[in-house]
C-alpha cells in the first residue's frame, strides 16, 4: 500500500512508530538492526501508525511487535502467517508486516508460509534466517545445513536444509528480496519496495545469532570479502559486483556465470541487465540461489511482478454474491440453500 502524500511522509520520524517498550535481545543481536530499519521504512512509506499492523508468531524475532507503536499481535507458534492472513482479508485497506524466524516460519509454519505466498495476500512478510533455534536455545532449524552439529543434532544434521528463495518460486510468488542485517541501505530499500508492491512480499534477512550461531552468515557478511561475495540487484541495472566493480554476471548457456571484466574477451556489454518484473520466475531463480561460492549471493529486490492479490478476490466475490443473492448479514448467506425443520 503506498501513500503518495509527500507531505505526510515528510512529517513522519522513525521515533513516531516506536513505543517506549525497552527492547529484550541480546547485545549484538540482529534483530536490533531489523527492527531500526522497519521503523525507518514506516517513516519513509508515511503510512499512519493506525493503517499499520506487524503480527509475527513465536521466536526471537517474533517479538518485534513488542516494540512497534502500531496494531500489533504477537500470536503462536508457526500461526503468524495465518492470523496475517485473516487481518489483511477482513482490513484490506491495512498495511501488515509480517515477522518470522526461519523455524517458525518455515517449520510448524511451513503450510501457512506456501499457501500465503501461492494465495498473493498482500503482506509484507520479513523471514529472518540465523539458521538455528535461538529463543528455544540452540536447535538446528530447517535452513541448518546437513552435517550442522547443535544441541538437538551433536553429531550433526542428516537432513538438507530449506531455501526459502526455492520455496517461494515454488509456491508462485510475486515478490522476494533478500538482505543482510549489516546491510541497512539495501534492507531499507526491500522493505519500502515490499510495502509498495500489491501481493506477498517475501524478504529473506540473512541474520547473526551471537549466542547461538555466531558468525554463520560471516563468509558473506566479512567486510574484507562483502564486495566479491555478494550483489546488490537493482531492476534496469547490469549485474556488477566486486570490490572494484570489475566483475559481472553472464549468460552461460542455460546457466549463469561471474566474469572478470576484461578477460578472457568479456566486456561491459556482456554482463546481463536485471529485470526484476519479467513474468517467467527461471532467471529470478537462479539468481535467488546463488550460494557465494562460485556465483555471489544476491542481495535486493530479485523478483517483483504484477497479480491478482487474495484479499481483493475475496472482497469483489462478497460483492458479487450480495448483488446477485440480496445477502444484508450472515444469516441470510446460511438461509439461501436447503433447509429443513428439526421438530
Amino acid at each position: 500500500m503506498e501513500n503518495n502524500d509527500n507531505t505526510q511522509a515528510a512529517a513522519c520520524k522513525p521515533l513516531d512508530f516506536k513505543n517506549n517498550q525497552p527492547v529484550r535481545w541480546c547485545p549484538g543481536c540482529g534483530d536490533h538492526a531489523v527492527l531500526n530499519v522497519l521503523l525507518k521504512s514506516m517513516a519513509q512509506l508515511g503510512i499512519p501508525r493506525e493503517k499499520t499492523a506487524v503480527i509475527s508468531g513465536i521466536g526471537c524475532s517474533s517479538r518485534l511487535p513488542y516494540y512497534t507503536r502500531t496494531y500489533a499481535f504477537h500470536t503462536i507458534h508457526g500461526r503468524g502467517g495465518a492470523v496475517a492472513t485473516g487481518f489483511k482479508t477482513a482490513n484490506p485497506e491495512m498495511t501488515v508486516w509480517q515477522v518470522s524466524g526461519d523455524g517458525d516460519c518455515l517449520a510448524i509454519g511451513g503450510n501457512h508460509f506456501i499457501h500465503e505466498v501461492r494465495r498473493n495476500i498482500d503482506v509484507n512478510l520479513l523471514l529472518l534466517n540465523n539458521r538455528i533455534y535461538g529463543l528455544t536455545k540452540g536447535q538446528f532449524s530447517p535452513t541448518s545445513a546437513r552435517g550442522f552439529k547443535s544441541k538437538s543434532s551433536p553429531y550433526g544434521t542428516t537432513e538438507d536444509p530449506f531455501i526459502p528463495a526455492e520455496l517461494t518460486f515454488g509456491a508462485r510468488g510475486t515478490f522476494f528480496a533478500r538482505s543482510l542485517d549489516v546491510e541497512l541501505n539495501i534492507s531499507q530499500e526491500v522493505m519500502v519496495e515490499a510495502a509498495k508492491h500489491r501481493g506477498c512480499s517475501v524478504v529473506e534477512i540473512l541474520q547473526n545469532c551471537m549466542i547461538f550461531n555466531n558468525g554463520i552468515h560471516r563468509y558473506i557478511t566479512d567486510r574484507e570479502t562483502r564486495a566479491d561475495r555478494t550483489i546488490h540487484l537493482v531492476h534496469g541495472q547490469k549485474m556488477i559486483f566486486g570490490r572494484d566493480n570489475n566483475r559481472g554476471i553472464v549468460q552461460d548457456g542455460f546457466s549463469l556465470k561471474a566474469v572478470t571484466l576484461g578477460e578472457d574477451g568479456y566486456t561491459i556489454d556482456d554482463v546481463l541487465v536485471h529485470d526484476a518484473h519479467c513474468e517467467s520466475n527461471f532467471v529470478h531463480q537462479q539468481l535467488a540461489m546463488m550460494d557465494g561460492v562460485d556465483l555471489p549471493v544476491a542481495l535486493g529486490v530479485i523478483r517483483s511482478v504484477e497479480a491478482p492479490t487474495y484479499e481483493t478476490a475475496v472482497a469483489e466475490q462478497v460483492e458479487e454474491a450480495i448483488a446477485q443473492h440480496g445477502f444484508t448479514c450472515l444469516r441470510d448467506v446460511v438461509m439461501a440453500g436447503d433447509t429443513w425443520t428439526v421438530e
